[in-house]
């Protein structure tokens, strides 16, 4: 190469390099948000796949993966914006139900709802320690969701799409909050092992980067192990056989716009066209509907006509008015003697459907026609003793709600009743959903569990949480089967939802915990480096204490990337961006005398 000539890569005198076009701003801009905003809204959309009716229960810890993998290395806004993201997508869809009834309210529910994963994810760290922290946090906000304001909103909740799955049988453990507490924690670790993965491959990432992940799955499997072998409801002290009953009739119609004497009359020619031989007979929520008390009122006689004819255990939907504006929703057991035994008045009404909370004040911002009556709350266990057994009794909503069954069992019931009303939706969603907390009603409690609608879905599940008769949706039908009674008690049904709280929260701490002691060893490692260099003696004939410069053998001027040592070897530093200028124009990075 001659004197003068243009290096390789470099313009030749005289000409001038020809500008690099820029992309415009604006999508710079938007694939960034795009690259952000992404992950976790398709963690969220995910896990609402793995809900019923969908019920793809895998993709319920891929889509936590997904939101651990948003937060990782994340300032607390990044990470409270994807929190949102991810909680926009799981509820987005798993409660598009709402849309039916009011699009505002459908936003804003799903609005608020989503914050309670933002805030999880705000409070997790996003480094070390993220693993435990973060999946103790959305357990807490699980839990928070399901329990504030007006009692909580627990549909579209991940434990609904673990049902199928093998985390169903820690119910027993720890209810469906320890079910939904290791899906999260699942999500975690897959995502810290892939990470782990990922960094071996590449040759980069810390040498212990993965175990966190190993050490949480390891914890899954030994929770596995240990709800398989825990004690459930015990065998069975008799066999009962039972019978739900199914009227059917259209979906997606409010009780305003279905005349209370058709569902009856439904309910009536089901019953009619069922066989003998049924000891314990379930009828649905609220198919008998009253405008005046139920005590002397001819639908009374029926139901008492029905059970002793029938020589069974009737148990039968009532609503009935309970002063000005109010009505009262309840379960009425009928003896085979055809004796009214007791009723059971809803503990847990429905918020919006079946009362209007703070109706003086919101009344003057939204129309509340479609309810124009409110809910009385009711008060009790739930259990009601019988000659076909002691029953527990949980009615529609209230099967989503853990404590309800916990409550009717503790009191004593050997077997759960649901009879319910989802005849006001138009799609499957709420049913599938109902189905599967009654099944995880019956594992966490150790108990059959009958479940009888007026269009569907009426069910038998055995304490395993195996459906064992399924009705289909909005036609006429009955289900019989034999159903154990049983008087054991699961650990959850001595213990509750605290030893799960403790947990998430000594997770969520010990997470926190290790993230600061890495940041202190960090801080550590990082001054005795500093101190290292600056205790290092200049280079031989250089004179001890004296600056370094250009010219003194063993020195690099700054940008040279490399710093020499007392013995002349050479640590690798991070080019300045100085020197990579430099370097990019094919300049000397070191001057020689």
């Amino acid at each position: 190469m001659t004197p003068g000539s243009p290096r390789l890569g470099q313009a030749a005198p005289g000409r001038r390099r020809p500008a690099r076009r820029r992309a415009p701003a604006w999508l710079v801009s938007s694939g960034r948000l795009a690259s952000f905003a992404l992950p976790p809204l398709l963690g969220g959309l995910a896990l609402a796949a793995s809900l019923p009716p969908l019920g793809l229960w895998p993709l319920g810890p891929v889509g936590v993966a997904l939101l651990a993998w948003s937060c990782a290395g994340r300032p607390w806004r990044r990470r409270l914006a994807a929190g949102l993201l991810f909680g926009a997508g799981q509820l987005g869809v798993g409660d598009a139900w709402a849309l039916q009834f009011t699009g505002a309210g459908y936003l804003a529910l799903v609005a608020f709802e989503a914050a309670f994963f933002a805030l999880a994810a705000a409070a997790s760290p996003s480094g070390r320690g993220r693993v435990p922290a973060l999946a103790g946090w959305l357990t807490l906000a699980e839990w928070a969701r399901d329990s504030w304001p007006f009692g909580g909103a627990p549909l579209g909740g991940i434990a609904l799409g673990q049902t199928s799955g093998p985390l169903l049988q820690l119910a027993r453990l720890g209810g469906p909050l320890l079910v939904a507490g290791s899906a999260f924690l699942a999500g975690t670790a897959l995502q810290d092992l892939l990470a782990g993965v990922a960094g071996r491959l590449r040759r980069a990432g810390p040498r212990r980067s993965g175990a966190t992940g190993l050490v949480a799955f390891g914890i899954l499997a030994l929770l596995g192990l240990a709800g398989a072998a825990a004690p459930d409801g015990g065998p069975a002290l008799s066999l009962l056989p039972v019978a739900a009953v199914q009227g059917g009739g259209p979906r997606g119609l409010s009780a305003l716009d279905v005349p209370a004497a058709g569902v009856l009359a439904a309910e009536l020619r089901a019953t009619h066209n069922l066989g003998p031989g049924a000891r314990l007979v379930v009828w649905p929520e609220d198919v008998v509907a009253l405008d005046r008390p139920l005590a002397g009122s001819p639908e009374e006689h029926l139901l008492e006509r029905i059970a002793s004819a029938r020589r069974a255990t009737l148990v039968a939907g009532v609503t009935e008015p309970a002063g000005p504006g109010k009505f009262r929703n309840e379960a009425a057991v009928f003896g085979p003697s055809g004796r009214l035994i007791g009723t059971y008045e809803k503990v847990h009404p429905v918020p919006f459907g079946e009362y209007v909370p703070l109706r003086g004040l919101l009344g003057h911002l939204v129309s509340f026609a479609a309810v124009p009556l409110d809910a009385v709350f009711g008060h009790g266990t739930g259990m009601i003793a019988t000659p076909a057994g002691r029953l527990g009794i949980l009615i529609s909503y209230e099967t989503f709600f853990a404590s309800r069954g916990r409550s009717a069992t503790r009191a004593g019931a050997q077997l759960l009743l649901v009879p319910t009303n989802t005849a006001s939706y138009a799609t499957d969603q709420v049913p599938a959903q109902e189905l599967a907390a009654s099944r995880l009603q019956a594992v966490a409690e150790g108990r059959d569990l009958v479940q009888s609608a007026t269009d569907g879905y009426s069910a038998v599940i055995g304490p395993s949480g195996r459906v064992l008769e399924r009705s289909g949706l909005g036609r006429a039908s009955d289900l019989r089967a034999l159903v154990a009674l049983r008087s054991g008690r699961t650990l959850y049904e001595r213990l509750g939802d605290w030893p799960v709280l403790v947990l998430a929260a000594t997770a969520s701490a010990s997470g926190w915990l290790e993230a600061l002691s890495a940041r202190r060893r960090r801080q550590r490692r990082l001054a005795a480096s500093t101190g290292a260099e600056k205790s290092t003696p200049g280079a031989p004939g250089t004179p001890a204490g004296a600056p370094a410069t250009a010219s003194s053998p063993g020195t690099a001027r700054p940008g040279a990337g490399a710093v020499s040592s007392g013995a002349g070897a050479r640590e690798p530093l991070e080019p300045s961006p100085k020197s990579t200028w430099l370097n990019s124009t094919n300049l000397p990075t070191q001057i020689t005398p």
